[in-house]
């Protein structure tokens, strides 16, 4: 899963960021040479990691006055190391950095702006609400490189089978198709998570979040809140409702299940697209069913927008960062972002990016139509670090054991805690 905050700092990150810190390797800073920038890229190393580090060699290339260090950081690692490496001077020029990171990182002045620069000259073909999500306090400071949001993923042939036409536009409705899916295939109709982000839907579908930055509150307790996760907990219990799984390994089990044909529905990322094909129930890449999560009691749907933007450290040189800024630039092109899509079937941020080659395949053209329901995180430096106690909370009131009222209690004294000046 590409989502959560590590609790602890790795001390290690030091030594990380000392050597990989494109201003600290003299062989490209002589005047006769090129500058050396270093990039961190967070994807993942066997998925995701191969298509970026051809195109930073690609890019090299193409540049030969610019050299880019590539250096894979795990994505679970990645934030700690930049806060601890930024704040010792030693951070790497360029960053891809989960979009949830920025506000706290721009907080802390790490990050250099990015308006009026090279590297958003094309800012207008982005899509806006993603553009939103990568500023804070009125500044842009990232450039989004690649975008997801969560969907209502189904096996169309199961549901076929069961005889439904269409996806789910309700959780009641969901209900009842699970129940008709274990009777008419023997497969298990839904599989839901007990992860903090995966709660998310039902939250926003019922208007509400976690907390409300703007009047400075902690909304978790509230009856809307309540009334999602009333219904994110009903999705455990039930014919065609698998039960909660809160083991350390929920996540593959959930996804081997679906993949294999074993449960009909869940919901997901387009990070798994690839990984969906590999599955026994979708090598026919057209089985695979993508819709717009379903709707919370108001009729309206809501999905966390999510993705990565390129960010650079405000700390490196004039020269590094000018060369910095013309990688961005070629990095989010509508060119390049269309490589990335169809090496790894992730969704661009620009529209023009999405040309027929990349909507061919049929999870990315899925998952392009579901973005219109996604929401922008709240600007709220601390907003990411809630996922960490709601997946030490939830996964007790999904399994029974703590009551709702309990678990919600509890997550507010944690938000308390990470949020001085907030009130319930």
């Amino acid at each position: 899963m590409r989502r959560g905050i590590v609790a602890t700092a790795v001390v290690a990150s030091l030594a990380l960021a000392a050597t990989a810190c494109g201003g600290s390797d003299d062989s490209g800073d002589k005047a006769s040479g090129p500058v050396t920038i270093t990039w961190w890229d967070t994807s993942n190393a066997t998925n995701e990691a191969p298509t970026y580090r051809q195109l930073a060699k690609d890019f090299t290339k193409a540049n030969p006055d610019i050299k880019v260090k590539y250096v894979n950081v795990p994505f679970d690692q990645a934030q700690n190391k930049f806060d601890t490496a930024a704040g010792a001077s030693g951070a790497p020029d360029v960053l891809r950095a989960e979009v949830g990171w920025t506000p706290a990182f721009a907080k802390k002045s790490y990050l250099l702006p990015l308006d009026g620069t090279e590297a958003l000259a094309d800012k207008g073909k982005f899509q806006a609400s993603l553009i939103k999500q990568a500023q804070f306090d009125g500044k842009t400071y990232g450039v989004p490189l690649v975008t997801d949001t969560l969907a209502f993923v189904y096996n169309k042939a199961l549901f076929k089978k069961a005889g439904i036409t269409e996806a789910p536009t309700s959780w009641d409705q969901l209900k009842k198709d699970a129940a008709k899916v274990k009777a008419e295939t023997g497969a298990d109709g839904f599989w839901g998570s007990t992860a903090g982000y995966y709660a998310e839907p039902f939250l926003m579908g019922e208007g509400t979040d976690t907390v409300d930055p703007a009047g400075k509150k902690i909304t978790i307790g509230s009856a809307a809140a309540k009334k999602g996760l009333t219904t994110w907990k009903g999705l455990f219990s039930g014919k065609g409702l698998h039960k909660a799984d809160a083991t350390a390994d929920a996540y593959a089990h959930i996804q081997d299940a679906f993949v294999n044909g074993k449960v009909a529905s869940t919901i997901q990322g387009p990070w798994e697209i690839t990984n969906f094909y590999k599955g026994s129930a979708f090598k026919d890449k057209k089985n695979l069913g993508i819709a717009t999560v379903p709707a919370g009691s108001g009729g309206k749907p809501g999905a966390p927008t999510g993705g990565h933007n390129l960010s650079l450290y405000a700390g490196s040189d004039k020269a590094h960062q000018e060369a910095s800024l013309k990688f961005v630039k070629w990095m989010t092109s509508a060119k390049t972002q269309e490589q990335v899509a169809l090496k790894n079937a992730t969704l661009p941020t620009r529209q023009d990016a999405y040309t027929a080659k990349v909507t061919a395949d049929p999870g990315i053209a899925g998952y392009q139509k579901v973005l219109g329901s996604a929401q922008p995180r709240p600007e709220l430096p601390e907003y990411s670090s809630l996922w960490t106690p709601m997946d030490q909370e939830l996964p007790k009131v999904a399994t029974g054991k703590e009551s709702l009222d309990q678990g919600v209690s509890s997550l507010e004294t944690s938000f308390a805690k990470l949020l001085p000046g907030f009130s319930k």
